[in-house]
């Protein structure tokens, strides 16, 4: 647990005292993990946890692509209740753009100064997709015969888009969305379950045409520590999406957005990577074979400076998320 995430809690519990955020059921402590915590909602109104104005259509899309909600409620059917939830924010800042394609370009620009047009990243139609694991299981993830699932138990991006450049170039772009997390020191390369997930992932570390410039590390067991082992997975994922050419992309990126107030989140936790940089962000930039596959940059350096009078349609969904995400805009 990090100080941001305290002071995060005690900002999202206040709100549940401001007119406009929730019910008067919904402002009751909620139960979480066996306890009742003022900075969760009671799981019957999880619902309320996001945007009232997407609320049906969040929903409804997870539903449809049968997306499991982190935590949720009613297994994984409905939002998780922490008003913390880093996925609930993701979809509350994203999911707004999903059909509102030329927002989403002004959004994007700032990170990708040549964007023209965005494609649809669904075959649905929506501009903006959710829990994206690709089309194939590129990591060799799969267990046993069942089907995968979006949002648990393989590598999922929280967000995927997919922009067109002016020159032609088309580009599909995972997105990594934090909000309070932060991590410790430990090495993860066992799982609780005493799987060795090195088993999984080596054998694409050690191909000739990794990603990630393996010939900087002491060992490989050096990716084992968060956030690290998530986006050594991320990035496996989007070069092998890449290499298959996934809906007809030229290249395959990694985006990665946080809170610039969350100091904790940067900490560089696996010591073997200490010589690479002093932020887990630049780490993981000196360890990129192509330094274009992987950007880092804050909540507010896109939605900080997001116009929201250009597009009245999101006039309220933006008062909501500066209002209840203040620290991170």
């Amino acid at each position: 647990m990090g100080y941001y995430l305290d002071r995060e809690r005690l900002t999202q519990a206040m709100l549940k005292h401001q007119e406009g955020f929730f019910s008067a059921l919904a402002c009751a402590d909620g139960e979480y993990y066996g306890r009742n915590r003022p900075f969760c909602l009671p799981p019957e109104c999880a619902e309320e946890n996001l945007f009232a104005g997407i609320r049906e259509t969040a929903l409804r899309y997870f539903a449809d692509h049968r997306i499991k909600w982190h935590q949720g409620s009613e297994s994984g059917i409905k939002p998780n209740n922490h008003l913390c939830s880093s996925q609930v924010c993701c979809v509350n800042f994203l999911l707004p753009f999903a059909d509102k394609p030329e927002a989403l370009v002004a959004l994007l620009q700032p990170c990708f100064p040549t964007i023209q047009h965005v494609l649809p990243m669904e075959d649905t139609g929506e501009y903006v997709a959710f829990e994206w694991i690709g089309e194939r299981d590129y990591l060799g993830e799969k267990k046993g015969t069942k089907e995968r699932t979006r949002g648990a138990n393989c590598t999922s991006a929280d967000a995927a888009v997919f922009i067109e450049h002016e020159d032609g170039m088309r580009q599909i772009v995972l997105i990594e969305w934090k909000f309070t997390e932060s991590y410790g020191a430990q090495s993860i390369k066992v799982a609780a379950s005493g799987t060795d997930r090195s088993k999984t992932y080596q054998p694409l570390l050690d191909r000739a045409d990794c990603p990630l410039d393996v010939t900087r590390l002491t060992s490989t067991d050096d990716l084992y520590y968060e956030p690290f082992y998530q986006l050594m997975r991320q990035q496996l994922l989007a070069h092998e999406m890449e290499l298959a050419h996934e809906k007809g992309a030229d290249t395959v990126s990694v985006l990665h957005i946080s809170p610039a107030a969350n100091m904790d989140l940067r900490k560089v936790t696996s010591r073997g990577l200490r010589h690479l940089g002093d932020t887990c962000f630049t780490v993981w930039g000196a360890l990129q074979v192509h330094s274009d596959r992987f950007r880092s940059v804050t909540t507010g350096d896109l939605f900080g400076v997001f116009s929201a009078e250009q597009f009245p349609a999101l006039k309220t969904w933006h008062q909501y998320v500066v209002s209840r995400y203040t620290s991170t805009v």
